[in-house]
């Protein structure tokens, strides 16, 4: 998978957070170190991509051995998930409390803690989870550790918009290219749409348009994460489906469209390649990617690994955005 997926995204971006929920999770720097070599193996000859790695936050996490990683320059970032909330997060964390210290001297060195922003009380309803993780368990952690640098992965919500545009410092927020797309009626008016089934899952159209406005807005608190997410289409087409939406082949081209129709072209390189950067404390890149409007460009449905084929995001609308 790792093969057939790695060029996708090398093929348009210098560079990517990488996400830490594998079998079993990457939790040691050491981990992230492997994981990071099996990256560069799989990337076409001659690639300039660099994968940034990110440690899985769990409750046994050793806070020197996080210090460590990132002095060393392995990983950039800590991830958290609540245990449950996604794919492969069940070693995620349940007692807050207990991954203090590790949150305490990440923000001594100024490590950024990247959040999967849902509780996975299955009393509350799934499209209000985002709403009562920021209530209950982000704004406690960030009251307690107040200079701790937070990005809140994929948001989905103007809860969460509303939050960040509402906070004086150290909190940021990605936005995938699918929630600036659809909304929950996508995933289940006329029929149920699996390929577009995700977590956090879409929501209201309200919601959708606060997205797009976040993104389009240029503030710097707000930038791409395409949460990317390859699962084969037998995992996605089964009675309990996987959640998540690949979108790495065509990412570029649908965030053209998106800011084209909001009128706000001038903005989209700030959000995709510079407020992201800026977050993380990287410097730029330097080389550039030239996209060019004309006849629609068309995109492979899918791409074939040797797990079974995987279904590349389709937005719904002609692309007529080409990356040149």
């Amino acid at each position: 998978m790792l093969a057939a997926v790695a060029p996708e995204t090398a093929r348009h971006f210098a560079r990517a957070i990488v996400m830490p929920n594998l079998v079993p999770p990457v939790v040691t720097g050491a981990e992230a170190q492997a994981y990071r070599d099996r990256i560069r193996d799989a990337l076409p000859a001659g690639s300039e991509f660099t994968p940034l790695m990110t440690l899985y936050l769990t409750e046994d996490t050793d806070p020197a051995d996080v210090a460590r990683a990132h002095a060393d320059g392995i990983a950039t970032a800590v991830k958290l998930y609540p245990a449950g909330a996604t794919t492969n997060s069940a070693s995620g964390v349940t007692n807050f409390d207990r991954v203090r210290p590790v949150l305490d001297r990440m923000a001594e060195i100024g490590m950024p803690l990247c959040v999967h922003g849902e509780v996975t009380d299955s009393e509350v309803d799934i499209f209000d989870r985002e709403a009562v993780f920021i209530e209950k368990v982000l704004k406690p952690i960030r009251r307690k550790n107040p200079d701790l640098k937070v990005v809140m992965e994929h948001v989905t919500t103007t809860d969460a918009v509303d939050y960040v545009r509402d906070s004086a410092k150290n909190l940021y927020a990605t936005i995938t290219t699918h929630h600036l797309i659809i909304n929950r009626n996508h995933i289940l008016a006329g029929g149920i749409r699996p390929h577009y089934y995700c977590l956090p899952v879409a929501k209201r159209e309200r919601h959708r348009i606060s997205l797009v406005q976040a993104a389009v807005s240029g503030d710097k608190r707000f930038f791409l994460g395409t949460d990317s997410a390859p699962h084969t289409d037998p995992a996605k087409l089964q009675p309990c489906g996987c959640a998540g939406v690949f979108s790495a082949t065509n990412t570029m081209s649908c965030l053209a469209e998106v800011f084209d129709a909001a009128g706000a072209l001038k903005k989209l390189e700030a959000f995709t390649s510079l407020n992201g950067a800026r977050a993380y404390g990287l410097p730029p890149n330097e080389e550039t990617i030239t996209l060019t409007k004309g006849d629609p460009v068309t995109y492979p449905a899918q791409i074939e690994t040797p797990d079974g084929p995987v279904t590349v995001f389709d937005p719904g609308f002609p692309l007529h955005w080409h990356v040149t």
